[in-house]
């Protein structure tokens, strides 16, 4: 097992890291930007180290910064957490060179699931179903039109190099084509710097679920079982739960067994995330890999009695997985909720200044990761989410309930958050159904006053 980490990220999945180190008697060493230098994970890890001023692109997207911190403090391996350079193959590959342990795939496997189009060629190949669409990038207008045509509208454009819902437009017709391949591409090009896109049917009324995989080093591949992630804001997760109840156990069993096709069809190691659209006839079609640990892995956590960040640990560190899918038993239902420092009544304009008053919830079931604390000042720099609250019952209506009661007694005050939004969407009575797909966020706000669900700031 490695002696010393540097965890190449901030926030909660920092401090989450840090936690999984302190059971495992490994030593920490964080990185920091010149807005962070109060924030827990610098104050709870073992060293830590400046990087750069406060904007992301001149501190935790500085590759050569981090790497140098590492040499700096002789660790044996980086954590990359999520975000930030944690599915950048030339990041994982400078590590590789370094002869620091990339706590995650090698470069080859980001670099080949990372590029949408050739992830969907290579588990397609493996007989995992796809959906639909361009035989890889499409490059030519007219060409794209010619595959739309083909696959019948609504479809959907997708930059190869996407993620977060960015270079990724709608299109219903030949008219909003035309101006969305356009836009798709030059969204794209700003935000990876790849203006390549590819074409898919769109899938109506679908749902998003996820199967969280663990593969080691010596070829051993298991599913640790699936999330339902369709409670999505312009294409942002806002709740996930496992299992799904909209899965049947049959579905369960094959949805798994192609997950772990994918990821041996790429030698994946490590942790990873095979995501998939479900139709209304429960058709499933692979949408992409993700080659990290998921915000949203507490929840897989909660069913399985697993901790992930140290499988990721055991696994980097050349340990063989110590179960084999027989082993893997789902328990349970846990449910997460995304805290964000945001204003829901301003169309969920950021909220960033100084917590004034901080109680997290507590009690059986109920668990929360979160770097904030009272007098804590939310940076204007980096991604709204401050917090995330999971809770776990026997079955879903427990989680629920637990849910609920969570999100009533948290008190955050100073700014505004999405707290009052989230209760809205778990007591609405579809969402308590489990009747909900991907499009439930913008159905449910167009029928519901935003009066119910707007935060107050209390200074």
């Amino acid at each position: 097992m490695f002696k010393k980490i540097l965890i190449a990220n901030r926030g909660e999945i920092a401090l989450r890291i840090i936690r999984a180190c302190k059971e495992l008697g490994i030593e920490t060493v964080a990185v920091y930007s010149e807005a962070d230098d109060q924030s827990l994970h610098v104050q709870l890890a073992d060293g830590a180290i400046c990087i750069g001023p406060a904007p992301s692109n001149e501190s935790y997207l500085r590759a050569e910064r981090i790497i140098a911190a590492a040499e700096i403090a002789d660790v044996d391996a980086i954590h990359p957490g999520y975000g930030f350079l944690s599915e950048d193959p030339d990041f994982a590959e400078q590590c590789e060179e370094c002869k620091i342990k990339f706590i995650g795939p090698n470069s080859e496997a980001i670099r080949q699931m990372g590029d949408k189009a050739v992830a969907r060629e290579t588990v397609s190949a493996a007989g995992v179903p796809t959906v639909p669409g361009s035989d890889g990038i499409v490059k030519d207008p007219d060409e794209a039109l010619e595959v739309a045509a083909q696959l019948g509208y609504p479809v959907i454009i997708k930059a190869v190099a996407g993620g977060g819902g960015r270079g990724m437009r709608l299109a219903h017709n030949e008219v909003t084509f035309k101006k969305e391949f356009s836009a798709a591409s030059i969204e794209a090009e700003k935000a990876f710097g790849n203006g390549d896109v590819y074409i898919e049917k769109f899938i109506e009324d679908p749902r998003h679920i996820e199967f969280q995989i663990l593969a080691d080093e010596q070829g051993n591949v298991i599913h640790l079982g699936e999330r339902d992630c369709s409670i999505q804001r312009r294409h942002q997760k806002v709740v996930e739960e496992s299992p799904s109840p909209f899965l049947t156990e049959d579905m369960r069993q094959e949805m798994g067994k192609a997950a772990v096709k994918a990821a041996k069809a790429c030698n994946y190691t490590n942790a990873g995330t095979i995501e998939f659209l479900v139709d209304k006839h429960r058709n499933y079609y692979f949408i992409e890999m993700n080659t990290r640990i998921q915000v949203e892995h507490p929840v897989t956590e909660e069913v399985t009695g697993m901790d992930l960040i140290k499988e990721q640990l055991r696994i980097a560190s050349g340990e063989p997985l110590n179960m084999s899918q027989s082993d893997v038993v789902l328990k349970g239902h846990a449910i997460e909720v995304r805290i964000c420092a945001e204003n829901p009544g301003m169309n969920f304009a950021p909220s960033p200044g100084e917590i004034s008053l901080y109680y997290p919830p507590g009690g059986h079931g109920i668990r929360v990761d979160s770097h904030i604390y009272g007098g804590y000042t939310v940076p204007k720099y980096y991604d709204s989410m401050i917090a995330k609250v999971i809770t776990f019952g026997r079955d879903r209506k427990i989680a629920l309930s637990r849910m609920n009661r969570a999100l009533d007694e948290y008190l955050i005050r100073g700014i505004f958050t999405n707290i009052s939004f989230a209760r809205s969407v778990i007591n609405d009575p579809e969402f308590v159904r489990g009747n909900f797909t991907t499009g439930f966020i913008e159905e449910f706000m167009q029928r519901t006053p935003k009066t119910l669900f707007q935060s107050k700031l209390d200074r």
